[in-house]
């Protein structure tokens, strides 16, 4: 495999790991964090006495093993503070851990409340909190915008290379496959490709170029 190959793989992997994570559920991308829903959901169902508030976040399959937890932690909070700071942590973890594992996610602890979650996270939960996605589409909108005007003025620039410059040439063609990677990566997020697509929608079969 040449290296301006192992190029092309990587900058496409690249892109479609950040196209899909930018079209994915707020869950999927903070669902680890203390101040994330899947979290926030299990303090209501402590604070509540109702576990029904955090089950919407596991499958059915992991409902029971978050009932143990949540009956667990219910019983031990009652035994003092650093009692119920442990039970809590524990129902939390056993509810992240839980969720993920129903994404076919890897646990990898909870993350501490404040994390740089970028902009479009953050921008996809205001949509839903003030019920308009105005917002996050102009925000995704730029982005795409940003990186296809970018490669297209690369690609574009260097299309009048001589027919014996072979170094100019070369540098047209990665140009070239930079911009149809990028628009193709594009196309198989818009077309339903991304993270939770199911196997049915499958992934967008590459082309070579």
């Amino acid at each position: 495999m040449t290296a301006a190959m192992k190029s092309r793989i990587i900058a496409t992997t690249s892109l479609v790991i950040l196209l899909i994570a930018a079209a994915a559920s707020p869950a999927w991308a903070h669902c680890d964090g203390m101040d994330g829903p899947v979290v926030k959901a299990g303090q209501v169902a402590l604070e509540t006495g109702d576990v029904r508030h955090a089950l919407v976040w596991v499958l059915a399959d992991g409902e029971d093993e978050v009932r143990r937890a949540f009956d667990h932690a219910v019983q031990v909070r009652g035994l003092g503070d650093d009692a119920r700071t442990l039970a809590d942590r524990f129902f939390f973890e056993t509810l992240v851990r839980v969720h993920r594992a129903g994404e076919g996610e890897p646990y990898t602890g909870l993350k501490p409340a404040g994390r740089d979650l970028g902009a479009v996270i953050p921008a996809a939960d205001r949509a839903l909190e003030h019920g308009s996605v105005a917002e996050l589409e102009a925000l995704l909108l730029e982005h795409i915008r940003h990186g296809l005007h970018q490669r297209f003025r690369a690609a574009d620039a260097a299309r009048g290379f001589g027919p014996t410059d072979v170094a100019a040439g070369r540098e047209y063609v990665k140009a070239y496959v930079d911009l149809l990677h990028y628009v193709e990566a594009l196309h198989g997020v818009v077309a339903g490709h991304g993270h939770g697509a199911g196997a049915a929608g499958g992934a967008a079969e590459p082309h070579g170029h």
